[in-house]
């Protein structure tokens, strides 16, 4: 069963960020395959931002995100790869299904998706602090 979209906010990706998680979705199918179709589904769909472009507010890798839920809280995360994921330090994988809903959106959008086993969730991006790059 996969993570079906409800509602596709667009998104957009750097070429880097679109070939790295592009080939994470790959590669993590075998181990994490419904995490992994997710993210493979928002990669495919993302728009490809041209070298040097910049969208402000923008969900990159490592970025620090600030986010409200259904759960009715606001939440500070920051999105890496799943060797850097650290719960307990605030750093989530992009290859969980909040890690994946997140990447690419900028702020004041909201993303809704249905779970496989049922039920919805969603979000809303409030801030975005990027990395020093």
């Amino acid at each position: 069963m996969s993570y079906l979209r409800v509602d596709l906010p667009p998104i957009s990706l750097s070429a880097a960020d679109h070939e790295r998680l592009g080939h994470l979705a790959e590669v993590g199918a075998d181990t994490f395959p419904q995490a992994a179709d997710f993210l493979a589904r928002e990669v495919a769909r993302a728009n490809i931002l041209s070298p040097g472009q910049k969208v402000t507010g923008l969900v990159t890798m490592g970025s620090t995100v600030d986010y409200y839920d259904d759960t009715g809280q606001e939440r500070r995360v920051t999105l890496v790869y799943p060797h850097e994921a650290d719960v307990s330090a605030g750093k989530i994988s992009v290859l969980t299904p909040i890690g994946a809903a997140l990447v690419g959106l900028s702020v004041s959008q909201s993303i809704e998706w249905e779970m496989p086993g049922g039920g919805r969730r969603s979000l809303t991006v409030l801030k975005v602090q990027n990395p020093e790059v």
